[in-house]
Parts: structure tokens; C-alpha cells; sequence
């Protein structure tokens, strides 16, 4: 397995690649970039199952270098390393496609378990996909369309797994922390409210235009797709 780091701090990128090299968990080589601009070019023409980048680099950013990946290699995940670690910074990342955001300083055992359940969750993407539905929602998961009483939805790619999480749960109560760790591969972290800000992304494209409300909050609890108004 082959990664790819890019970070223009090279005390943190020796430190990315000595904690993932050197650890049993993995049988992987680690390729470092400091600039961004090249970091994205090595992403995109050469062979590698994972990309950690900064957000924070020279010549071109990190949520740049994740948007380009996205559209030209959408099955290469990519996790986000940063100093910034608020709600609207973590939106744009995952908004940009990012698959996971790691925040600094962060402990070495919390990158390695981060790495592994990206690249885990890629692995098992190759199942059959196909047909999801609730109500007159309709998702096509081969092709990332999704339609509501036949009208085109256009999500992002983590309002789209949000949703297909709450499509694949229905009638059932998803807290926080269930969202965070089945959506995000990550622990909630209390102090942000990335969460409700995706669903209410989600009720704005999903519900708001249509009479019928689908996503509704259980207070204290979390948040259930149902038909039922109880």
C-alpha cells in the first residue's frame, strides 16, 4: 500500500511517515511532498491508495488539492490534516470530499486508527451497490443521483452518505455519535456541531421544498428518518 503525504512542516510529515511505516498495522510506503502544487500532480499521476494532506500549503491549499482529487480519482480517499478545527472549517473540508479531518496536535495511535478505518471502508466499498428507498426519496448509489417525487437533488458527497445512512436506518433513532462514527469514521466531538449542520444541509435539499417532512430531530436524542410525525 502506498501513501502519500503532503505537508510543508517537515517535522510533521517525518512524523506522519515514521508512525505509519513503523507501525504493525500496516505494510505501506510513505511518499512526502512539501509543496502543494506538487503533492496534488504525484496524487494525480501516479499510484496510491490514501492521501494525507494539510490544508495549509504553499502554492495551492489542501481542500484545492482534495477537490481535484475528487473529480479526477474519486476512488482515492483523502484525509485532511490541520491546525483549524472549527465547524465551518471541517464543513468546507468535507464538503470539498475529504473522507476524514484530523486535527493538530493529534496522538499518533489516533492517526494510525484513522488511516485504517478510511482505507478500510474503501476496501469494502466494491459490494453491490444499486438501489436505495424511503417514501419518494429514490438514490441510485452506482450513480450518486438522488430524487425526490422524480426532481433531481444535488448533494455533496458527505450529504450524500448522511443521507444514505438515514435511508439504509429508517424509523430508527441516530444519535450523534452512531452519525459521526458510521458517516464520518470518526468520535463525535462535543465541542463541534458539524452534525447538525449537515442535517440541516440535508433538510434543506430534502425536505423544505417538498409538504412532507422526512428528517426530524428527537430531542436530546438524535435524528430519525420516518414518516411519522411521533
Amino acid at each position: 500500500m502506498n501513501i502519500l503525504v503532503i505537508e510543508d512542516d517537515k517535522r510533521v510529515a517525518d512524523l506522519v511517515k515514521r508512525a505509519l511505516e513503523e507501525s504493525e498495522d500496516f505494510d505501506l510506503t510513505v511518499h512526502v511532498e512539501h509543496d502543494g502544487l506538487k503533492g496534488m500532480n504525484e496524487a494525480l499521476t501516479n499510484a496510491y491508495n490514501l492521501v494525507i494532506s494539510d490544508i495549509m500549503l504553499p502554492t495551492i491549499s489542501g481542500v484545492e488539492i482534495c477537490k481535484h482529487i475528487k473529480a479526477n480519482r474519486p476512488n482515492l480517499p483523502v484525509i485532511l490534516l490541520t491546525a483549524l478545527g472549527t465547524t465551518d472549517d471541517k464543513v468546507e473540508g468535507f464538503d470539498a470530499g475529504a473522507d476524514d479531518y484530523i486535527v493538530k496536535p493529534f496522538e499518533v495511535r489516533e492517526l494510525q486508527v484513522r488511516v485504517r478505518a478510511v482505507m478500510s471502508r474503501y476496501s469494502d466499498s466494491k459490494k453491490p451497490s444499486g438501489m436505495l428507498e424511503f417514501a419518494d426519496i429514490q438514490i441510485d448509489t452506482d450513480k450518486k443521483e438522488v430524487t425526490r417525487q422524480g426532481l433531481q437533488i444535488i448533494l455533496t458527497p458527505k450529504e450524500f452518505k448522511l443521507l444514505c445512512y438515514l435511508v439504509k436506518n429508517p424509523n430508527r433513532v441516530l444519535s450523534r455519535s452512531e452519525i459521526a462514527e458510521k458517516v464520518w469514521d470518526t468520535n463525535f466531538d462535543t465541542g463541534t456541531n458539524f452534525i447538525d449542520v449537515y442535517i440541516n444541509y440535508l433538510r434543506k435539499k430534502i425536505d423544505k421544498p417538498f409538504e412532507e417532512k422526512l428528517i426530524k430531530t428527537k430531542s436530546g436524542m438524535g435524528f430519525i428518518l420516518t414518516k411519522d410525525e411521533n
